[in-house]
């Protein structure tokens, strides 16, 4: 799994195509296109078939229907804002990857029932950042984190620093010129990381 996964919303299906070869250019291979706008599932569809050298999945998935079609748009890996007993079925049933978001034990120990390991932390800042899922990874060493949610270039660093953080999402690389946020963002991850 790459390190960054930036959020992209695409409110017009035109915009599929720039937005992602900016990333791709930026040296982001990941794209997690959000089931906020009602080209979502078309720009999935779109991405996976012009780019697919690219990890594109679908976020802000709520429920079986949506996930459903995120998967037929040709969707990789899903992602929710929380954990979807649902989505995780589906999920399970076709091998696809899906990062729940989970904060609590509770939510955890419901994600770790299902096989989910690896799990989206939404909103990373308002519950606690990386001072929460330290503690978190006290009773579940299993567990991986995906912050997501208050990250951004000055302190993706030490996010990335943790070992129990799997990778970084967000919306930062996506405001403003999108390829060379995503090429500072590279450059951080490869100084961190040591890649």
């Amino acid at each position: 799994m790459e390190k960054l996964i930036p959020v992209v919303v695409i409110h017009q299906l035109s915009d599929t195509i720039p937005t992602l070869q900016a990333l791709n250019s930026g040296g982001i291979h990941t794209a997690e296109i959000t089931f906020r706008t009602a080209c979502a599932k078309d720009a999935i569809a779109l991405g996976a078939r012009e780019f697919p050298e690219m990890n594109i999945g679908a976020g802000t998935v709520i429920n079986e229907r949506q996930c459903a079609e995120a998967l037929d748009a040709g969707a990789k890996f899903i992602v929710s804002p929380g954990f979807s007993k649902e989505v995780a079925a589906v999920c399970r049933a076709k091998n696809i990857p899906y990062f729940p978001g989970c904060v609590t034990p509770t939510e955890i120990m419901e994600a770790l029932s299902y096989g989910l390991t690896t799990l989206k932390f939404f909103p990373a800042d308002v519950y606690g950042g990386l001072k929460a899922m330290k503690a978190l990874t006290g009773p579940f060493p299993q567990i991986k984190f995906i912050p997501t949610g208050g990250v951004n270039l000055t302190n993706l660093a030490e996010y990335l620093s943790f070992d129990k953080i799997e990778a970084v999402g967000g919306s930062f690389m996506m405001k403003g010129d999108i390829e060379e946020n995503s090429k500072a963002a590279v450059k951080i991850v490869n100084e961190v990381c040591h890649l």
